[in-house]
């Protein structure tokens, strides 16, 4: 018997309303900058921030999720694990 769980999948309606949900809110941040009354550079610099967010967050996500899976690169990572 494994003790090893099963992966669990999201759903596609789960994966589309994400990916909706993301878009909106780029869509709406990216039109809120342009519509700003302030000289170019302010929003130039409110977009680069606002980039800055979005990998930073994507990057936070990912490392999360490798936490939570437990997924070791190399052997270096978890010296006393068993096999």
């Amino acid at each position: 018997m494994s003790d090893t769980p099963g992966k669990q999948q999201n759903t596609a309606a789960f994966y589309g309303q994400a990916v909706a949900s993301f878009a909106v809110a780029m869509a709406a941040t990216a039109i809120g900058i342009y519509q700003l009354s302030a000289d170019a550079w302010v929003r130039a610099f409110l977009a680069i921030a606002v980039l800055y967010l979005v990998t930073s967050a994507f990057t936070l996500s990912k490392v999360i999720r490798d936490r939570q899976e437990g997924t070791a690169v190399s052997p270096s990572y978890a010296p006393y694990e068993k096999r």
